[in-house]
């Protein structure tokens, strides 16, 4: 049997913790038994969530001779992780158990220091802040999880799920994992390297900077052809210039920012329009169908028309918690 402990820290957010226990502890064997002991743990027996309190029955220790742990995210009201939470998972990681992160759990891996030099996921509104603050570790906001080995990662609570479903069909098989996905009522099939469908957000530009007006030029022009000369242009700086200093107050390039813009544009012409995928096309800039549907499925991980029937009717959010 393998035991898998799941470490809530302060301010948890209850849906992370309730996503692993929902499919962990709906996993059956072919003949009927539980694989899974789950432990439910905590280093003061009452943790906090939004609203309500937690009893947990189990102290650190048992995180100690668990196969997995799975650290639930916090909300932003959560202070410095524990030292003795920290020093628990790092002891847990040296014993060879699996340590595994849901959506903003990540940062607490990280505070561990079990993601240096790994590449990770989180939610993608806080991956910016989870590379910023950690720059030793190579952060990918545009999948459902990753999978390190020893150490995993996933982005929101639903993306936990896929992850979790891939630890079962690594621990006993695909047929016993698929099972646990009809028994969760979710598909199996979507793997960790399937996107999140993200409002991609611009880097933002300081105040008063000259950039300002070119990009708002530029968001008032996208059905247009704008090229990296025409930018510099509007700036009044050279080409070299306008790029370095672009890069230095957005870290992206000009045209870059370019192709996010126009996939926004296309991300609303989707939700708020019925216009075919030929007219959204050129009302976002990107001058062919061909190119569109390639670069739309490039940045945003699915066709068009895919996001198009997921989304229409209502605002774009995170798809990881469809």
């Amino acid at each position: 049997m393998h035991t898998v402990a799941i470490l809530v820290l302060d301010h948890v957010v209850p849906f992370d913790m309730a996503a692993p226990l929902e499919v962990f502890g709906r996993t059956r064997l072919p003949d009927g038994r539980r694989p899974y002991r789950l432990r439910v743990c905590a280093e003061s027996p009452e943790v906090r969530a939004d609203g309500f309190t937690i009893r947990v029955d189990q102290g650190l220790e048992a995180v100690a001779d668990a196969d997995a742990v799975i650290v639930p995210g916090c909300s932003e009201a959560a202070g410095a992780p524990p030292p003795r939470a920290l020093d628990a998972l790092r002891r847990a990681a040296r014993a060879g158990a699996r340590i595994a992160s849901v959506c903003s759990g990540a940062f607490v891996l990280a505070e561990a220091g079990l993601l240096d030099g790994l590449r990770a996921t989180t939610h993608w509104v806080a991956a910016g802040q989870l590379a910023r603050r950690y720059p030793r570790i190579t952060v990918d906001p545009d999948v459902l999880y990753v999978d390190n080995g020893r150490i995993l990662t996933s982005a929101g609570a639903a993306a936990s799920l896929d992850m979790c479903l891939h630890m079962i069909r690594t621990d006993l098989g695909s047929a016993v994992a698929a099972d646990a996905a009809r028994m969760s009522v979710m598909p199996l099939e979507r793997e960790g390297g399937q996107a999140q469908f993200i409002v991609h957000e611009q880097p933002p530009v300081p105040r008063g900077s000259a950039l300002e007006p070119v990009l708002e030029w530029i968001e008032d022009n996208l059905g247009g052809e704008i090229t990296l000369g025409a930018m510099a242009a509007r700036s009044g700086m050279s080409e070299r210039t306008f790029s370095r200093r672009f890069r230095e107050q957005t870290g992206t390039t000009p045209l870059q920012w370019l192709l996010r813009a126009r996939v926004r544009r296309a991300q609303y012409l989707l939700e708020n329009s019925d216009h075919p995928v030929e007219r959204i096309a050129r009302q976002a800039g990107f001058g062919s169908p061909t190119a569109f549907r390639e670069r739309f499925r490039r940045v945003v991980g699915t066709t068009p028309q895919a996001y198009r029937g997921s989304f229409q009717g209502g605002a774009a959010v995170v798809a990881a918690r469809a």
